[in-house]
């Protein structure tokens, strides 16, 4: 079960490489700029790392599948619900990479309609519901801080690329970076 689950999403994660790298010649054919590539490699290198740390912990502890899976199962398909829903909406623009297209309009459908980012809090809610799953609680507190230091570099990087060449500021006026931002909608 562990190596199935695990093959089918690292199944997913490589169609999404595939269509990012064809996301991102299309974009810069259109002129769009990439930022962060100093991060980036750390990115790419703590998700990988995040299955391999998994698997040696599953294997070298002898963990097995958490009692609560079914409940952890649901939340995961939700995510991946969600992660089709944010990607979708980003269409062409998405990206694992920060490209951004100059004066494109910024993307305010699907879950952007409600928070800044939902692909980096869906990635996020991944990192802890993977590993408890099958009792992995060194990779799942170990990954999810080190996803708390990239995306401490990757959003504010990923945000000035925008304000710089899009209307992201008046675009998001409402919206929190993970959560609905209740309160400014109640202001106006």
């Amino acid at each position: 079960m562990f190596y199935l689950f695990v093959g089918l999403i690292t199944f997913q994660r490589i169609t999404e490489l595939v269509i990012a790298r064809r996301n991102e010649a299309w974009m810069k054919r259109q002129g769009a700029l990439e930022f962060g590539q100093g991060h980036y490699p750390a990115m790419v290198a703590i998700h990988t790392a995040f299955f391999l740390f998994l698997i040696a912990e599953v294997n070298l502890f002898d963990k097995h599948l958490s009692e609560y899976w079914p409940v952890l199962l649901t939340l995961f398909l939700f995510t991946q619900g969600m992660r089709i829903w944010a990607l979708a909406s980003l269409g062409r623009f998405w990206n694992t990479k920060i490209i951004i297209l100059p004066g494109a309009q910024v993307v305010k459908r699907g879950p952007y309609k409600i928070i800044k980012h939902p692909n980096y809090l869906i990635v996020a809610i991944e990192i802890l519901v993977i590993p408890l799953m099958f009792n992995a609680y060194i990779t799942m507190a170990l990954f999810t801080l080190l996803n708390i230091m990239i995306l401490s570099i990757r959003i504010p990087a990923e945000e000035k690329a925008l304000r710089e060449l899009t209307k992201y500021e008046t675009t998001f006026t409402h919206q929190g970076r993970f959560l609905p931002n209740l309160l400014k909608k109640c202001d106006n």
